[in-house]
């Protein structure tokens, strides 16, 4: 079987920066909504400061990020590219938080506190090891 093509975009390296910058400002954005309750909102600012986070960490080492209508295509980048001993299970991790993003989204019910601060966990560790390559 021919392994899937996924899109991306090819993108100066220098450019990082401004993916981190969108990373931290979502990060600082979930926590702000953890700390008023607002369950929702920080879970859909967790899971785009690891999108922003992952495109950060692709254009630093591959000068790519995707353009995939997927968010789960980042994932199989992130492996294919990035060439760390960590980078298997951080990318698992990564398909676990953007899996959570159509059940916050789309879902017709609010996303559970107990869910919510399991992802924040996720996010946090998910981001210092990319903060960690960058």
């Amino acid at each position: 079987m021919t392994p899937k093509k996924i899109n991306f975009k090819s993108i100066s390296h220098d450019r990082y920066t401004f993916y981190l910058d969108k990373a931290m400002e979502f990060f600082e954005a979930m926590v702000d909504a953890s700390q008023k309750k607002n369950w929702n909102a920080a879970g859909l600012a967790g899971v785009h400061c690891c999108i922003s986070a992952t495109d950060a960490l692709l254009v630093k080492h591959a000068g790519i990020r995707s353009s995939s209508y997927s968010h789960q295509d980042v994932v199989g980048l992130l492996s294919a590219k990035i060439n760390d001993p960590d980078t298997s299970r951080q990318a698992k991790r990564l398909g676990e938080i953007l899996a959570q993003k159509n059940l916050i989204e789309y879902v017709d019910k609010s996303f559970p506190e107990k869910h919510a601060q399991a992802l924040k966990i996720s996010v946090e560790r998910y981001l210092e090891w990319v903060r960690k390559l960058l």
